[in-house]
């Protein structure tokens, strides 16, 4: 069974990249018109190489400067590369640029060819050699083999055979596995065939594809099928990572497709204006500002971006720093995934990278966990990357079905199960089917902001003593009920907040009475045991207070939580010692298992229907008496004296 494997070549315009391609596999990659009358290559050129057990898929790239951009395009997903010298010109402009781009690409192996030997004598073959030794020095070619080829005299190819297959067995058990990631292919090219419609290519980066498969186009969300697939002009069933495809696809018109979208299975990506990730700048890049316009280039997309850096205003050649790019048009990418970038203006490639969260959401003042998180989302550990996804996740839901996108976790569930047992992950049942899933410090940060918020009300209300569910719910309309719930939880079972009967305090929070308050709180205390069952309302109270008006809700409030009054009924108080005497009256009359109508217990207490209807139903709803029809008897809780404290 063969190995499959893209090979990618590199170098500057008229080094004999394609002259080498087609003295190794026949193939002319130059395939435009254009590119046949000027002598350049001016667009991606394929062709494949048999060196058995590998095969690989061979990507021909522009040399000149004004091609990058396409170069990029075509480097995207190979793993070995054919850096390309010319011996009567030795390393040039876009020899190190091409290099540079390969620096951050992930490449496997590669090997080194110097090409038209025959028009140089070994003293300046060798000096180019050192030369290019020199230039390849902690790049991924360090190491790479070098061979002197001459496509003129066919000298050096049986050699270069020889070093691709050493290079290709070398690279082989460092390949990615074929099955368990989803399908996914950069598109480089797309166009119709007459009598089959849509096709379009590019290099499979991971995963499998079958025929009558359902497959997914983004950015923009076209769903198709696959009619078709051919590997290098040869029809097949199947296609997977390392080959290069051209797929035909039904339900979909070619000028739908452009280079720079990615073919995936359905759900596979998801298209971001938000990318945080690391960027590393070239060593002699000059000093990138934060906000400053790049190119971005991933996978054969190319994207105006601008880049934030999140913890520095600056970042100097060599350095590099977490970044966020907010880009002018949606991209999509996987966790890992490499970049490059370039500047605005003048172009030229100035760094790259690697993407750490392909779905993200602004940052905005980071704090010292966040970085802590950015580089978990680093790590080798996968659980500890999931961990990172669940927190920058926040309040918007995580679900372990995207960890292969977001962290480059193929077991969800078991990620799901690890960070359950760690601590980390807390879910929340929403409903039947849904659970809100958070990281643990998200919880912890929500119910901080509960608490400020707490504590905000209590600093402008200093009467008060608590706050209700329903006010805090009112604050957080965006939050899930549950998922506040659990937040005041977490204050609860850190003893930060007291819950009451009358709502949420803040642990150790009382209400702050000036003189004035504290003489209008006796006041209205006094005033209520003198008026015994007839108790004044709020407005009635109010307008009492010669001053302090204001204060006159909180303060019965304060009195009803301390036990001095109890709130009976709506706008009804009772002084405290005033409700004993009566339910100490109505307790011995239904001593014995009697019962008495509430006609009979308003002319036991002397009072009118007003006061005793709500008092009657305030004693039912504590237990202390118990309602059959029109009577009431004695309740399960008669005997309890201060039934304030069961409610």
């Amino acid at each position: 069974m063969s190995v499959d494997l893209i090979l990618g070549t590199a170098g500057h315009i008229d080094h004999g990249k394609t002259s080498l391609i087609r003295a190794l596999t026949g193939v002319d990659t130059d395939r435009l018109p254009e590119e046949k009358r000027r002598g350049i290559t001016i667009d991606l050129g394929f062709a494949s190489l048999d060196l058995p057990p590998y095969r690989l898929g061979i990507v021909d790239v522009p040399g000149h400067e004004r091609f990058v951009r396409n170069m990029l395009a075509g480097a995207t997903g190979i793993d070995l590369a054919m850096l390309v010298v010319a011996a009567d010109d030795s390393v040039n402009q876009q020899t190190r640029e091409h290099l540079e781009i390969l620096r951050h690409l992930d490449l496997k192996g590669g090997v080194i060819v110097i090409t038209k030997c025959d028009l140089a004598d070994d003293a300046w073959l060798t000096l180019v050699e050192e030369e290019v030794r020199k230039l390849v020095a902690g790049s991924p070619l360090a190491d790479a083999p070098l061979v002197r080829t001459s496509t003129i005299t066919g000298a050096g190819l049986d050699n270069l055979r020889s070093a691709l297959l050493a290079a290709a067995a070398a690279a082989a058990p460092r390949l990615p596995p074929v099955s368990g990631a989803p399908f996914r292919m950069a598109i480089d090219r797309t166009f119709t065939v007459e009598g089959h419609g849509t096709v379009v290519t590019g290099s499979i980066s991971s995963g499998q594809v079958r025929l009558g498969d359902a497959v997914q186009i983004e950015p923009g969300g076209i769903a198709a099928r696959v009619r078709g697939l051919h590997n290098h002009d040869r029809a097949t069933d199947e296609l997977h990572r390392g080959q290069r495809g051209a797929i035909n696809l039904g339900g979909v018109h070619h000028t739908q497709i452009e280079r720079g979208q990615e073919l995936a299975a359905p759900g596979a990506l998801s298209p971001a204006w938000l990318l945080t990730a690391r960027l590393k700048l070239l060593a002699d890049a000059p000093l990138l500002r934060n906000r400053a316009r790049l190119r971005l280039h991933l996978g054969t997309a190319e994207a105006l971006a601008t880049v934030r850096l999140l913890d520095r205003t600056h970042l100097d050649g060599g350095e590099s720093a977490f970044v966020q790019f907010q880009l002018t048009a949606p991209v999509v990418a996987v966790w890992n995934q490499p970049f490059v970038a370039r500047r605005e203006s003048p172009v030229e490639t100035i760094g790259g990278g690697r993407v750490l969260d392909p779905s993200a959401h602004q940052l905005g003042k980071v704090s010292s966990a966040a970085l802590v998180q950015l580089a978990r989302l680093e790590s080798t550990d996968p659980i500890e990357r999931a961990g990172a996804t669940l927190f920058f996740a926040g309040l918007r839901g995580w679900n372990p079905d995207d960890l292969p996108r977001l962290a480059g976790v193929y077991d969800g569930t078991a990620a799901r199960q690890e960070l359950l047992s760690r601590g980390d992950l807390v879910e929340l049942t929403m409903g039947p089917t849904s659970v809100a899933r958070l990281h643990k410090d998200v919880l912890a940060a929500l119910a901080g902001r509960v608490a400020t918020v707490m504590e905000s009300i209590h600093r402008h209300e200093p009467l008060r003593l608590s706050v209700s569910r329903q006010e805090l719910s009112a604050r957080f309309k965006a939050i899930e009920e549950v998922v506040l719930s659990a937040a005041v939880d977490w204050l609860q079972r850190h003893q930060r907040i007291e819950v009451t009967s009358f709502g949420l305090a803040l642990a150790g929070h009382g209400p702050q009475l000036s003189r004035g308050q504290q003489q209008l709180l006796e006041q209205l205390i006094e005033c209520f045991r003198s008026a015994g069952l007839a108790s004044p309302g709020l407005g009635e109270c109010t307008e009492r207070a010669s001053r302090n008006k204001d204060a006159v809700p909180r303060l019965l409030e304060l009195a009803a939580a301390s036990g001095q009054l109890l709130a009976v009924g709506p706008d009804y108080w009772l002084h405290a010692d005033i409700e004993a005497q009566a339910r100490e009256q109505v307790r011995a009359a239904l001593a014995g298992g009697k019962s008495m109508t509430l006609s009979e217990i308003r002319e036991l207490l002397g009072t009118t229907r007003k006061y005793a209807v709500p008092l009657c139903e305030y004693w039912d709803g504590t237990g202390f008496t118990l309602r059959r029809g029109d009577a009431r008897a004695l309740g399960p809780k008669s005997q309890i004296p201060n039934l304030k404290s069961e409610i």
